[in-house]
């Protein structure tokens, strides 16, 4: 982690009272902002909070959904297994949404997304990653529009699954959400992502020191 940074949780401190969403205000327990290491190479982007992260404020966490996805990233040795799935010890990750907060009847409309856009924009401006994960469908296709030239419906998650992307300034790596992932897509997300990992990935964009 970088040595500046106190905590795993809204280490940025966005606003965790966010007024933006009225409907979203009235179902949320909370707003949940991004987790983990704000100098991370790997940036994970999911739709928006499934009930586990609404609990305990973290993406990717409280939940059976979220206990899978953590399972991948430590076959990657990306988290620490012994951690406490609520507070994962996540290493080199940044997990984040397009949308901060939680409705249990639907997905997030349009301008739900737009309305969080700048949360996402300034945390990738910041964190700098050299790969964005967009997990599911809907973070393929906003992260797509506004990081490659090519329109959103060139892509597909189940097509594009472990498949990497050149995009401006990074590189993509699509995944289906965990818990719709086989046992086959799970592993084959992951024997490409471990060998991503043994590339030479970074890019040459002026990064900082780590």
């Amino acid at each position: 982690m970088d040595a500046n940074q106190r905590s795993r949780a809204n280490p940025f401190g966005m606003d965790e009272e966010c007024p933006n969403c009225p409907a979203l205000c009235e179902t949320r327990s909370r707003v949940v902002h991004g987790y983990g290491d704000v100098a991370a190479d790997f940036l994970f982007v999911g739709e928006n909070p499934g009930p586990g992260a609404d609990e305990t404020g973290v993406p990717f966490a409280g939940d059976e959904a979220g206990e899978t996805f953590q399972r991948i990233l430590q076959r990657l040795g990306l988290c620490d297994a012994t951690s406490d799935p609520d507070r994962p010890e996540v290493v080199d990750v940044y997990l984040t949404y397009l949308t901060r907060c939680r409705h249990p009847d639907r997905p997030p409309t349009d301008e739900e997304v737009g309305n969080c856009e700048p949360f996402l924009n300034a945390e990738i401006r910041m964190i700098n990653p050299e790969i964005i994960v967009p997990v599911g469908q809907r973070a393929l296709e906003e992260i797509a529009t506004e990081h490659t030239t090519k329109p959103a419906e060139r892509f597909d998650v189940e097509a594009d699954h472990g498949r990497t992307i050149r995009g401006r300034g990074f590189e993509l790596v699509p995944m289906i959400e965990p818990a719709e992932q086989s046992d086959e897509q799970v592993q084959a997300w992951v024997e490409a992502f471990a060998g991503l990992m043994a590339s030479d990935y970074r890019q040459t964009k002026g990064r900082r020191e780590r």
